[in-house]
């Protein structure tokens, strides 16, 4: 999570979109950073707004926009399948190393998903209310959109380099399995596929009255 105070605006880093990347291009700007622990680096918005934003306001209430990154839904599953095969993570109870790719998915499925496949998803991430509550949502399909919209916000350029990327991994599955993934993320495609159509960028929530850049 980073804080631009002068302009009001929260980054939100729903993993698994490209966050550590986007962190290195934006930390030199950014007034408070969030690094670790992970949990802390990728608060959700219901965090932000229960937790770090009173404390935010301590200091001078102000009117906040939020912005976050949306991958395809399926897409963001199987990076999860894939970061967890890390060397690193051989013999932990979050590596995915072991299992073959529908099995991970079949566990993330069920009722009680163990560590290694108990994911969560990112409308869960930019929930607030029952509503998504991001002001600005960025396909990470079109990262280009998010670096245009800080440089014109920031007044800086923003480049960004890949890192920490997962190593390959296949991510083959039965096409009723495919199917019960979609169905389960169902929430998730409604608002990738609005995010799609309108570009890669969605407004969902208009900025709050009485913000402004000092």
């Amino acid at each position: 999570m980073l804080v631009f105070w002068k302009h009001s605006l929260v980054y939100l880093a729903t993993p698994k979109t490209g966050t550590t990347a986007i962190h290195a291009a934006l930390d030199p700007h950014a007034d408070a950073v969030f690094r670790n622990p992970p949990g802390l680096k990728h608060s959700h918005l219901y965090r932000f707004e229960t937790f770090v934003r009173p404390l935010l306001d301590r200091v001078e209430p102000r009117a906040w926009e939020t912005v976050a990154v949306m991958r395809e839904p399926a897409s963001w599953i199987a990076s999860w399948y894939r970061y967890r095969q890390r060397d690193e993570l051989s013999g932990h109870r979050n590596s995915t190393r072991d299992i073959p790719y529908a099995r991970f998915i079949e566990e993330y499925l069920s009722d009680a998903p163990p560590p290694r496949s108990n994911v969560g998803s990112q409308h869960f991430f930019m929930d607030l209310k029952g509503e998504v509550g991001i002001t600005h949502l960025f396909a990470y399909e079109a990262l280009h959109l998010l670096t245009e919209f800080f440089e014109e916000r920031l007044g800086v350029p923003v480049r960004l380099k890949r890192q920490n990327g997962s190593p390959p991994a296949q991510t083959p599955l039965p096409l009723e399995l495919e199917d019960r993934l979609r169905a389960h993320l169902e929430r998730d495609y409604a608002i990738h596929d609005a995010l799609r159509t309108a570009g890669g960028r969605l407004m969902l929530g208009p900025a709050e009255a009485g913000a402004e850049e000092e």
